[in-house]
């Protein structure tokens, strides 16, 4: 008895799944960041995932907490405490700094604190667009999202975008919602040790205050005040000349 042939139609739907639905990803990917060179997010990614995560463990009084602030409305204090801690290459990598990378992964085979070696544009890409967690997927999808993001934004755009979308505290996102929620002030009255104290929490803001910090965010928010200062303070903002 011989073998029946595979229906034309199954044959024509599994081509279309394997050569344009990647094409149709692409596509929509470019259209959303290009979308958001010019419009301000009403949310992100992580925003609500955490929505979500609040639902499915029954926090009905759960609020997220999201302000919009344009750069130029803002303290120039808090991006400067960015650069200065997280991405010192920022004006001089294309959103990946190889070097910060394999230090990062020296580090954490010695067993010391795991460390992340993302630039801003990374974590930009992962809070706007991803979700949290580690997987080769996930991270696979953030370095295509990082290099959109560089070619279409600019690096304004970028760091105007990251500390507006940052979680700084448990459902509080962006500088405006966090100076309001940890210091009762609004982003552009940020001091430079309030907003080292918002920077030096980022890599676990659920579990450190900048509002209450202990005796590590106190010490992380003096390190970063003093290479905000190292480094030309406020003038850390403006590009270099080439």
């Amino acid at each position: 008895m011989s073998a029946q042939p595979r229906p034309r139609g199954r044959i024509r739907w599994l081509r279309w799944i394997f050569l344009w639905l990647p094409l149709l990803f692409v596509a929509i990917s470019i259209a959303q960041v290009l979308c958001l060179r010019w419009v301000d997010p009403p949310t992100s990614a992580f925003m609500l995932e955490r929505r979500f995560a609040a639902w499915r463990d029954g926090q009905t009084g759960f609020v997220v907490h999201y302000r919009w602030r344009p750069l130029n409305e803002s303290s120039r204090w808090l991006p400067a405490s960015a650069i200065a801690s997280e991405d010192q290459k920022f004006y001089r990598h294309h959103g990946f700094d190889f070097d910060a990378i394999d230090k990062a992964l020296d580090h954490n085979e010695d067993g010391g604190r795991v460390r992340g070696g993302s630039t801003i544009s990374q974590q930009v890409a992962k809070n706007l667009f991803l979700w949290s967690g580690r997987n080769y997927v996930r991270k696979g999808l953030e370095a295509w999202y990082t290099v959109l993001i560089e070619h279409l934004w600019g690096k304004r755009r970028i760091l105007e975008m990251y500390v507006n979308v940052a979680e700084f505290g448990d459902g509080v996102y962006g500088a405006d919602a966090a100076a309001r929620q940890m210091f009762g002030t609004t982003a552009d009255r940020l001091t430079a040790t309030q907003s080292a104290r918002l920077v030096a929490v980022l890599p676990n803001p659920r579990h450190w205050s900048a509002a209450h910090p202990g005796p590590y965010v106190l010490r992380r928010a003096a390190w970063i005040e003093r290479q905000v200062r190292q480094l030309g303070g406020p003038a850390l903002l403006d590009p270099p000349r080439r």
